[in-house]
Formats: structure tokens, sequence, C-alpha cells
């Protein structure tokens, strides 16, 4: 593996490291399946920060292209992916092009667009990172997985709020959303946010949530009157897995759920069932009482592109408004 950086080419390090991550992949050197290093060890080989691998890994996984898994390490998701995004990359520079002739048409020449576009660039960068958004879902476990995994842009931060809490809407729930930008809550719960929070207020938009396919079909192809135990924290958490796998489908298997935090009574339950579905903060548990190696998939939501693509179009015309 042959990872360089360039200096001269004033373009962050984290955005290089997306590159060539991505040049890796096409010329198959990390094939789809492919466990990556993790954020450490890659910062540790290439004597760069933690936090530019991180920031690499996250907007990788934003575009499709790898996958992390709790408790197993980040994967290459599928080399098309790479593929698409050098697709819209085109029509990218296409609209790069144009504004460099309607620039010109205006009497500036390539130099002065850059040094414009360069520091519209950086004024930008600067705003989002003061930009404050607010995530609103029902259960922890699925709440603290999408402010982990949910990359906007570089800087702006997401503060986690459990619906409860914005119920009850103390003193300190009033003072946090009052300096929000942006509340980000999912579609099964807009409205509810929505008749809490009332106008004039931070935009709130609702968010579609996908389950990862893979983990759909790893369940489908369970045989015929399986025995699967779901593992979560929460009943909250269960339904939505139920709905998911219905609406796939998946309607041929005996399905149990277990939120108990009680290691002896998982055990059992472990033991009791054929195969388990479970949470992501609760797989590593399991994964330690599952002494029968009995097939275990951690089932994750993850946002799709076209509502992460909409919540970034809001930041920038948030800013500009």
């Amino acid at each position: 593996m042959v990872i360089e950086f360039d200096r001269s080419k004033g373009v962050p390090k984290y955005l290089q490291l997306i590159n060539e991550i991505k040049k890796l992949i096409q010329n198959g050197e990390w094939e789809a399946g492919t466990q990556v290093p993790t954020e450490r060890e890659l910062a540790e080989r290439l004597n760069i920060s933690r936090n530019t691998v991180s920031a690499a890994y996250k907007e990788l996984e934003a575009e499709g292209i790898l996958m992390s898994a709790q408790g197993r390490g980040t994967f290459v998701t599928d080399s098309d992916a790479v593929i698409k995004r050098e697709s819209l990359k085109e029509r990218l520079l296409k609209i790069v092009d144009m504004a460099i002739e309607d620039a010109a048409e205006l009497g500036f020449n390539i130099d002065e667009f850059l040094v414009t576009a360069t520091k519209r660039v950086m004024a930008k960068k600067e705003m989002l990172s003061k930009v404050k958004v607010v995530f609103i879902e029902c259960n922890r476990e699925q709440l603290d997985q999408f402010c982990k995994r949910l990359y906007l842009e570089h800087g702006v931060s997401i503060v986690p709020v459990l619906l409860q809490d914005l119920r009850e809407k103390n003193a300190e729930m009033n003072e946090l959303i009052a300096g929000t930008d942006l509340v980000l809550t999912t579609f099964f719960h807009l409205q509810e946010v929505k008749d809490i929070l009332k106008l004039p207020g931070p935009e709130i938009i609702g968010i579609a949530l996908e389950p990862q396919m893979d983990t759909i079909v790893r369940i489908a192809r369970l045989p015929q009157g399986t025995k699967l135990g779901i593992v979560c924290l929460s009943d909250t958490f269960a339904v939505k897995i139920r709905s998911s796998l219905n609406r796939a489908g998946i309607d041929h298997l005996h399905m149990l759920v277990n939120t108990t935090k009680d290691s002896e009574t998982l055990k059992l339950f472990i033991d009791h069932v054929d195969a388990l579905v479970v949470s992501p903060n609760r797989f590593k548990e399991v994964i330690a009482l599952n002494n029968q190696g009995k097939e275990v998939v951690e089932f994750r939501y993850f946002p799709d592109a076209g509502s992460v693509n909409v919540v970034k179009t809001a930041l920038l015309e948030l800013k500009r408004n």
C-alpha cells in the first residue's frame, strides 16, 4: 500500500487521503469486503494525525465507499461506489468550468477567479465550523450511532438529544434548542418534533433511514422457521428492526426479543435461539456470550445519501441567509 501526500498543493491532508484511498480501491488493491487499517494504525503508518484519518474515513462512509461495524472494523463496501462518485465529480467539473467562463464574461481572469473562489470556500468553512446541529431520536443506541456516523461537513458539531428529554422541555433543553442552527430527526418523529418546538425556531429536517443491505441479505438467507433472537437496549429499536424485516418481505422467521442487561439471562436467551440480530452497541457483549458460535448479525441503520445532501444544502443556505 502506497499513500503519498503533496504538501505543495495546499490541499488538506484528509482530502488527499480520501483520493489516495479511492485509488487503492480503483486499482483493486483494496477490494470490496477488504478490512482497512484502523484509524490509529493508518495514522501511525503514514505519520499523520488520527483526526485526519478519522475525517477521511467518515467522508468515505458518507459516500458509501467504506462501512464500519462496531467490534469488527471498517470495510470497503463496493468499488462501484468510487466509480459513481467519480462520475459526479465530472459533473462538478463542468459546473466549475461554467463558473470560470461566466467570470471571464464579467471581466475576471482565471487567477482572480481562483483567489475569489478560495476566499469564498474558506469563509464557508469558517461559518460551518460555528454551526451547531441537534439530532433527535427516541432511543439511545440509534441516537449514538447516528451522531458518530452522520458526517455533514468538516467542523460541524452534532449534539445528540433523546426525544423523551425534548418532551420534558426543561430550562436546559430550551437553552440548547435556542442556540441551535438546525434540528435533525427521523421522518418517523418529524411531526412530533415540529409540534413540540413549533415556530419560530431552528429549521427542522427529517432524515430517511435505510438498513444496511448486507444485513438484510444475511437475515433473508436464514432457513425457514429459524428462531431469530433480537438483542438490543429498547423495545422501540426492536420494533424498528421487525418493521424493517417485514418491509423487506422477511416473514419466514420466528422472532424473539430480549432487552435485558443481565448477563446470565442474556446467555440463556442466546442458547435458546438459532441465530441473533443485535444492535451495534450490544454486538461485543453478545459475541462474548455466544459460546456455541451461532450466527450474529449486527443490525445497522444509515441515513440515506439523498437526506444527507439535503441537510448539507440546508446548512449552506442557513448561513447564506
